[in-house]
Protein backbone atom coordinates (compact mmCIF):
# COMPACT_ATOMS: atom_id res chain seq x y z
CA UNK A 1 0.00 0.00 0.00
CA UNK A 2 1.15 3.42 -0.71
CA UNK A 3 -0.74 5.46 1.69
CA UNK A 4 -1.59 9.17 0.24
CA UNK A 5 -3.69 10.04 2.79
CA UNK A 6 -1.78 11.81 5.80
CA UNK A 7 -4.06 13.96 5.85
CA UNK A 8 -6.98 12.26 7.18
CA UNK A 9 -4.45 10.70 9.95
CA UNK A 10 -0.85 9.27 10.23
CA UNK A 11 0.86 6.61 11.24
CA UNK A 12 1.20 6.04 15.50
CA UNK A 13 4.65 6.70 15.72
CA UNK A 14 6.91 3.62 17.41
CA UNK A 15 8.48 6.33 19.96
CA UNK A 16 4.96 7.25 20.73
CA UNK A 17 3.81 3.90 21.22
CA UNK A 18 6.60 2.71 23.47
CA UNK A 19 5.39 5.79 25.51
CA UNK A 20 2.23 4.81 26.23
CA UNK A 21 2.63 1.69 26.99
CA UNK A 22 3.06 1.71 30.78
CA UNK A 23 0.06 3.53 30.72
CA UNK A 24 -1.86 1.11 29.06
CA UNK A 25 -0.73 -1.88 31.61
CA UNK A 26 0.61 -0.77 35.24
CA UNK A 27 0.26 3.14 35.06
CA UNK A 28 -3.90 2.60 34.62
CA UNK A 29 -4.65 5.00 37.10
CA UNK A 30 -7.42 7.50 37.49
CA UNK A 31 -5.70 11.22 37.05
CA UNK A 32 -8.41 11.77 39.87
CA UNK A 33 -7.19 9.56 42.23
CA UNK A 34 -5.36 11.00 45.29
CA UNK A 35 -3.18 7.84 45.39
CA UNK A 36 -0.06 7.06 43.87
CA UNK A 37 -1.42 4.84 41.32
CA UNK A 38 -3.69 7.88 40.59
CA UNK A 39 -1.02 10.92 41.28
CA UNK A 40 1.54 9.15 38.77
CA UNK A 41 -1.29 9.69 35.62
CA UNK A 42 -1.72 12.82 36.66
CA UNK A 43 1.61 13.60 36.57
CA UNK A 44 1.49 12.27 33.40
CA UNK A 45 -0.87 14.45 32.19
CA UNK A 46 1.23 17.46 33.31
CA UNK A 47 4.06 16.78 31.58
CA UNK A 48 2.27 15.86 28.10
CA UNK A 49 0.23 19.35 28.97
CA UNK A 50 3.66 21.42 29.01
CA UNK A 51 4.57 19.52 26.05
CA UNK A 52 1.89 20.10 24.06
CA UNK A 53 1.90 23.75 25.37
CA UNK A 54 5.84 24.03 24.38
CA UNK A 55 4.63 23.07 20.76
CA UNK A 56 2.75 25.97 19.94
CA UNK A 57 4.08 28.87 22.50
CA UNK A 58 1.32 28.63 24.88
CA UNK A 59 1.52 28.11 29.01
CA UNK A 60 0.76 24.80 30.30
CA UNK A 61 -2.21 26.07 32.40
CA UNK A 62 -4.06 27.25 28.67
CA UNK A 63 -4.21 23.41 27.39
CA UNK A 64 -7.40 22.29 27.68
CA UNK A 65 -7.33 18.36 26.51
CA UNK A 66 -10.33 16.91 24.82
CA UNK A 67 -11.26 13.89 22.94
CA UNK A 68 -10.05 15.19 19.52
CA UNK A 69 -10.35 18.11 16.78
CA UNK A 70 -14.05 17.88 16.48
CA UNK A 71 -14.86 18.58 20.11
CA UNK A 72 -12.10 21.16 20.60
CA UNK A 73 -13.54 23.06 17.75
CA UNK A 74 -17.18 22.70 19.41
CA UNK A 75 -16.12 23.62 22.42
CA UNK A 76 -14.29 26.65 21.06
CA UNK A 77 -17.46 27.77 19.24
CA UNK A 78 -19.93 27.12 21.69
CA UNK A 79 -17.97 27.59 24.65
CA UNK A 80 -16.83 31.32 23.41
CA UNK A 81 -19.73 32.19 22.66
CA UNK A 82 -21.69 31.44 25.70
CA UNK A 83 -18.67 32.53 28.17
CA UNK A 84 -19.51 35.92 27.00
CA UNK A 85 -21.17 38.81 29.41
CA UNK A 86 -22.05 41.49 26.49
CA UNK A 87 -25.17 40.34 24.42
CA UNK A 88 -22.93 40.01 21.36
CA UNK A 89 -25.03 37.75 19.26
CA UNK A 90 -23.23 38.09 15.46
CA UNK A 91 -20.16 35.11 14.44
CA UNK A 92 -17.91 35.08 11.30
CA UNK A 93 -16.35 31.94 9.36
CA UNK A 94 -15.48 31.32 6.27
CA UNK A 95 -16.79 28.71 3.72
CA UNK A 96 -13.69 26.55 3.47
CA UNK A 97 -13.85 25.97 7.43
CA UNK A 98 -13.76 22.41 8.28
CA UNK A 99 -17.08 21.12 9.30
CA UNK A 100 -16.55 20.62 13.05
CA UNK A 101 -16.42 24.44 13.30
CA UNK A 102 -18.67 25.55 10.17
CA UNK A 103 -21.30 22.74 11.39
CA UNK A 104 -21.13 24.26 14.49
CA UNK A 105 -21.78 28.14 13.59
CA UNK A 106 -24.52 27.23 11.60
CA UNK A 107 -26.44 25.83 14.89
CA UNK A 108 -25.33 29.35 16.43
CA UNK A 109 -27.47 30.40 13.80
CA UNK A 110 -30.12 27.90 14.60
CA UNK A 111 -29.92 29.20 17.86
CA UNK A 112 -30.61 32.88 16.60
CA UNK A 113 -27.00 34.07 16.31
CA UNK A 114 -26.68 35.80 13.30
CA UNK A 115 -23.78 34.25 10.92
CA UNK A 116 -21.55 35.98 8.14
CA UNK A 117 -19.82 33.51 6.22
CA UNK A 118 -16.92 34.69 4.10
CA UNK A 119 -15.93 33.65 0.76
CA UNK A 120 -11.89 33.23 -0.14
CA UNK A 121 -10.78 33.66 -3.52
CA UNK A 122 -9.66 31.48 -6.15
CA UNK A 123 -6.43 30.08 -5.07
CA UNK A 124 -8.20 29.49 -1.43
CA UNK A 125 -6.88 32.34 0.58
CA UNK A 126 -9.38 34.11 3.01
CA UNK A 127 -8.70 37.92 2.50
CA UNK A 128 -8.22 39.68 6.18
CA UNK A 129 -9.53 43.04 4.67
CA UNK A 130 -12.94 40.57 4.54
CA UNK A 131 -12.61 39.00 7.76
CA UNK A 132 -12.34 42.97 8.73
CA UNK A 133 -15.15 43.96 6.74
CA UNK A 134 -17.25 41.30 8.51
CA UNK A 135 -16.75 41.95 12.07
CA UNK A 136 -19.06 44.35 13.63
CA UNK A 137 -19.42 46.05 16.90
CA UNK A 138 -21.69 42.77 17.86
CA UNK A 139 -19.01 39.92 17.10
CA UNK A 140 -19.21 37.66 19.54
CA UNK A 141 -16.55 35.26 17.80
CA UNK A 142 -14.71 35.12 14.47
CA UNK A 143 -13.24 31.51 13.84
CA UNK A 144 -11.18 30.53 10.38
CA UNK A 145 -8.92 27.91 9.79
CA UNK A 146 -4.63 28.48 9.89
CA UNK A 147 -4.67 25.70 6.76
CA UNK A 148 -6.89 24.38 4.51
CA UNK A 149 -7.43 20.44 5.03
CA UNK A 150 -8.87 19.89 1.53
CA UNK A 151 -6.23 22.07 -0.13
CA UNK A 152 -3.20 22.87 2.43
CA UNK A 153 -3.78 26.69 1.87
CA UNK A 154 -2.30 28.47 4.83
CA UNK A 155 -4.05 31.84 5.82
CA UNK A 156 -2.55 34.98 7.17
CA UNK A 157 -4.74 34.62 10.78
CA UNK A 158 -2.52 36.72 12.73
CA UNK A 159 -3.71 39.70 10.26
CA UNK A 160 -7.42 38.16 11.06
CA UNK A 161 -7.11 38.20 14.57
CA UNK A 162 -5.86 41.67 14.84
CA UNK A 163 -9.15 42.63 12.90
CA UNK A 164 -11.33 40.66 15.51
CA UNK A 165 -9.95 42.38 18.46
CA UNK A 166 -10.24 45.51 17.03
CA UNK A 167 -14.04 45.30 17.51
CA UNK A 168 -13.92 43.36 20.67
CA UNK A 169 -14.59 40.22 19.19
CA UNK A 170 -12.82 37.16 19.92
CA UNK A 171 -10.73 34.95 17.26
CA UNK A 172 -10.47 30.77 17.43
CA UNK A 173 -8.19 28.86 14.35
CA UNK A 174 -8.80 25.39 13.52
CA UNK A 175 -5.01 24.60 13.32
CA UNK A 176 -5.59 20.43 13.13
CA UNK A 177 -3.36 20.31 9.86
CA UNK A 178 -1.03 22.53 10.28
CA UNK A 179 0.29 22.19 14.40
CA UNK A 180 2.74 19.34 14.25
CA UNK A 181 3.62 19.89 10.50
CA UNK A 182 4.76 23.95 10.49
CA UNK A 183 5.71 26.07 13.15
CA UNK A 184 2.52 27.40 14.76
CA UNK A 185 2.91 30.46 17.60
CA UNK A 186 -0.55 31.26 19.25
CA UNK A 187 1.58 34.38 20.43
CA UNK A 188 2.85 35.44 17.12
CA UNK A 189 -1.11 34.40 16.35
CA UNK A 190 -2.54 36.54 18.85
CA UNK A 191 -5.56 34.04 18.77
CA UNK A 192 -7.37 33.87 21.76
CA UNK A 193 -8.16 29.97 20.94
CA UNK A 194 -6.42 26.91 18.72
CA UNK A 195 -7.50 23.64 18.02
CA UNK A 196 -4.90 20.73 17.51
CA UNK A 197 -5.07 16.71 17.77
CA UNK A 198 -2.26 14.08 18.22
CA UNK A 199 -3.29 11.95 15.31
CA UNK A 200 -2.13 14.67 12.17
CA UNK A 201 1.42 14.45 13.54
CA UNK A 202 2.46 10.52 14.22
CA UNK A 203 0.53 10.62 17.38
CA UNK A 204 -2.60 8.41 19.13
CA UNK A 205 -6.41 9.19 17.70
CA UNK A 206 -8.87 10.29 20.70
CA UNK A 207 -6.56 12.83 22.22
CA UNK A 208 -7.12 16.43 21.20
CA UNK A 209 -6.46 19.76 22.84
CA UNK A 210 -8.21 23.73 22.17
CA UNK A 211 -5.49 25.93 23.32
CA UNK A 212 -7.28 29.23 25.38
CA UNK A 213 -5.64 32.21 25.96
CA UNK A 214 -5.04 33.32 30.17
CA UNK A 215 -7.82 34.86 31.26
CA UNK A 216 -10.68 34.39 28.50
CA UNK A 217 -13.61 32.80 29.63
CA UNK A 218 -15.35 30.00 28.30
CA UNK A 219 -18.40 28.28 28.99
CA UNK A 220 -18.11 23.88 29.21
CA UNK A 221 -20.29 22.24 27.22
CA UNK A 222 -20.30 18.93 28.97
CA UNK A 223 -20.88 18.56 32.74
CA UNK A 224 -19.74 16.49 35.41
CA UNK A 225 -16.51 16.26 37.37
CA UNK A 226 -13.88 19.31 37.48
CA UNK A 227 -11.50 17.91 35.31
CA UNK A 228 -9.96 20.48 33.41
CA UNK A 229 -10.19 23.14 35.86
CA UNK A 230 -13.84 22.85 35.30
CA UNK A 231 -13.71 23.71 31.37
CA UNK A 232 -14.17 20.01 30.42
CA UNK A 233 -15.76 17.18 32.43
CA UNK A 234 -14.77 13.55 32.00
CA UNK A 235 -12.24 11.11 33.39
CA UNK A 236 -8.96 11.67 31.01
CA UNK A 237 -7.66 9.25 28.69
CA UNK A 238 -4.31 8.85 29.91
CA UNK A 239 -2.36 6.84 27.58
CA UNK A 240 -3.55 8.75 24.43
CA UNK A 241 -2.70 12.16 26.26
CA UNK A 242 0.43 11.02 27.12
CA UNK A 243 0.88 9.93 23.68
CA UNK A 244 -0.13 13.45 22.50
CA UNK A 245 2.33 14.89 24.55
CA UNK A 246 5.28 12.17 23.06
CA UNK A 247 4.39 13.33 19.52
CA UNK A 248 4.22 17.29 20.36
CA UNK A 249 7.78 16.66 21.44
CA UNK A 250 9.15 14.79 18.39
CA UNK A 251 7.34 17.20 15.92
CA UNK A 252 8.86 19.96 17.84
CA UNK A 253 12.08 17.84 17.79
CA UNK A 254 11.93 17.46 14.11
CA UNK A 255 9.64 19.70 12.13
CA UNK A 256 11.96 21.12 9.94
CA UNK A 257 13.41 17.74 8.69
CA UNK A 258 10.39 16.39 8.45
CA UNK A 259 8.36 19.11 6.57
CA UNK A 260 11.59 19.82 3.55
CA UNK A 261 11.34 15.74 2.96
CA UNK A 262 7.87 15.65 2.93
CA UNK A 263 7.31 18.90 0.29
CA UNK A 264 10.08 17.45 -1.64
CA UNK A 265 7.98 14.00 -2.35
CA UNK A 266 5.11 16.00 -2.62
CA UNK A 267 6.82 18.05 -5.14
CA UNK A 268 7.84 15.50 -7.04
CA UNK A 269 4.28 13.81 -7.30
CA UNK A 270 3.10 17.06 -8.60
CA UNK A 271 5.70 17.93 -11.13
CA UNK A 272 4.68 13.86 -12.72
CA UNK A 273 0.93 14.40 -12.45
CA UNK A 274 1.00 17.93 -14.19
CA UNK A 275 2.37 16.46 -17.46
CA UNK A 276 -1.06 14.32 -17.80
CA UNK A 277 -2.98 17.08 -20.20
CA UNK A 278 -5.89 18.80 -18.08
CA UNK A 279 -4.12 18.60 -14.96
CA UNK A 280 -5.59 20.83 -12.67
CA UNK A 281 -3.84 21.65 -8.93
CA UNK A 282 -6.19 23.55 -6.09
CA UNK A 283 -4.97 26.24 -3.38
CA UNK A 284 -1.82 28.13 -3.58
CA UNK A 285 1.48 26.37 -4.26
CA UNK A 286 3.51 28.68 -3.09
CA UNK A 287 1.49 29.21 0.71
CA UNK A 288 0.29 25.74 1.06
CA UNK A 289 1.91 22.87 3.94
CA UNK A 290 4.40 20.96 2.70
CA UNK A 291 2.40 17.38 2.47
CA UNK A 292 -0.79 18.23 0.70
CA UNK A 293 -1.62 17.96 -3.29
CA UNK A 294 -5.37 18.56 -4.22
CA UNK A 295 -5.94 17.67 -8.17
CA UNK A 296 -8.17 17.25 -10.62
CA UNK A 297 -8.31 15.81 -14.26
CA UNK A 298 -10.21 17.19 -16.81
CA UNK A 299 -13.22 14.84 -17.41
CA UNK A 300 -12.09 12.04 -14.92
CA UNK A 301 -14.72 11.51 -11.65
CA UNK A 302 -12.58 11.97 -8.61
CA UNK A 303 -14.63 8.88 -6.87
CA UNK A 304 -13.78 6.69 -9.64
CA UNK A 305 -10.24 7.39 -9.35
CA UNK A 306 -10.16 7.38 -5.76
CA UNK A 307 -11.47 3.59 -6.25
CA UNK A 308 -9.60 2.42 -8.74
CA UNK A 309 -6.40 3.47 -7.00
CA UNK A 310 -7.64 1.79 -4.03
CA UNK A 311 -7.79 -1.10 -6.07
CA UNK A 312 -4.16 -0.68 -7.34
CA UNK A 313 -2.61 -0.31 -3.72
CA UNK A 314 -2.56 3.53 -3.36
CA UNK A 315 -4.92 5.28 -0.64
CA UNK A 316 -5.97 8.37 -1.47
CA UNK A 317 -9.41 10.44 -0.82
CA UNK A 318 -11.81 13.69 -2.35
CA UNK A 319 -11.68 15.89 0.65
CA UNK A 320 -11.95 15.62 4.51
CA UNK A 321 -12.07 11.88 5.52
CA UNK A 322 -14.78 13.14 7.97
CA UNK A 323 -17.16 13.50 4.96
CA UNK A 324 -16.10 10.14 3.14
CA UNK A 325 -19.16 8.44 1.92
CA UNK A 326 -20.82 11.57 0.45
CA UNK A 327 -21.68 12.29 -2.49
CA UNK A 328 -22.22 15.94 -2.49
CA UNK A 329 -19.08 17.89 -4.15
CA UNK A 330 -16.33 19.64 -1.89
CA UNK A 331 -17.69 22.22 -0.66
CA UNK A 332 -14.47 23.77 -0.35
CA UNK A 333 -13.64 23.38 -4.11
CA UNK A 334 -17.09 24.77 -4.44
CA UNK A 335 -16.36 28.16 -2.68
CA UNK A 336 -13.33 28.26 -4.62
CA UNK A 337 -15.42 28.65 -7.67
CA UNK A 338 -14.79 25.16 -9.42
CA UNK A 339 -18.38 24.49 -11.32
CA UNK A 340 -20.21 21.37 -9.60
CA UNK A 341 -18.02 18.68 -11.80
CA UNK A 342 -14.86 19.84 -11.58
CA UNK A 343 -15.45 20.18 -7.81
CA UNK A 344 -16.39 16.13 -7.86
CA UNK A 345 -13.25 15.64 -9.85
CA UNK A 346 -10.76 16.71 -7.25
CA UNK A 347 -8.49 14.22 -5.25
CA UNK A 348 -6.54 14.70 -2.05
CA UNK A 349 -3.08 12.96 -1.95
CA UNK A 350 -1.03 14.19 1.54
CA UNK A 351 2.22 12.59 1.86
CA UNK A 352 4.22 12.10 5.13
CA UNK A 353 7.56 11.12 6.43
CA UNK A 354 7.23 7.29 5.34
CA UNK A 355 6.74 8.46 2.03
CA UNK A 356 9.49 7.73 -0.33
CA UNK A 357 10.46 9.09 -3.89
CA UNK A 358 9.73 5.68 -5.25
CA UNK A 359 6.17 6.04 -3.90
CA UNK A 360 5.42 9.04 -5.57
CA UNK A 361 6.27 7.74 -8.66
CA UNK A 362 4.80 4.48 -8.48
CA UNK A 363 1.86 6.57 -7.69
CA UNK A 364 1.80 8.94 -10.46
CA UNK A 365 2.31 6.40 -13.18
CA UNK A 366 -0.84 4.75 -11.44
CA UNK A 367 -2.82 7.42 -11.69
CA UNK A 368 -1.73 8.33 -15.16
CA UNK A 369 -3.29 5.42 -16.04
CA UNK A 370 -6.47 5.46 -14.38
CA UNK A 371 -7.30 8.60 -15.94
CA UNK A 372 -6.08 7.66 -19.20
CA UNK A 373 -8.51 4.47 -18.81
CA UNK A 374 -11.55 7.00 -17.30
CA UNK A 375 -11.37 9.50 -20.59
CA UNK A 376 -11.51 6.17 -22.62
CA UNK A 377 -14.08 4.81 -21.65
CA UNK A 378 -16.16 8.19 -21.18
CA UNK A 379 -14.90 8.62 -25.19
CA UNK A 380 -16.54 5.04 -25.65
CA UNK A 381 -19.80 5.64 -24.11
CA UNK A 382 -20.36 9.39 -25.68
CA UNK A 383 -19.43 7.64 -29.21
Amino acid sequence: MIYLDHAATTPLDPRVLDAMLPYLREGFGNASSVHRVGQDARRAIDRSRSEVGALIGARPDEIIFTSGGTEADNLAVFGLTAGRQDGRRHVVTSAIEHHAVLHAMQELAERGYELTVVTPDRGGHVDPAAIAAAVREDTALCSVMLANNETGTVQDVAAMAQAAHAVGALFHTDAVQAAGLVPVDVQALGVDALTLTAHKFYGPKGAGALYLRRGTRISPTQYGGGHERGRRAGTENVAAIVGFGAAARLALEEMGSRAEAIAQVRDLLWAQLREIPGAHRSGDEARCLPGHLNARFDGVDGEAAVLNLDLRGVAASMGSACSSGSLEASHVLLALGLRDEDARGGIRLTVGRGTSEADAMAAARILQEIVLRQRALSAARSG
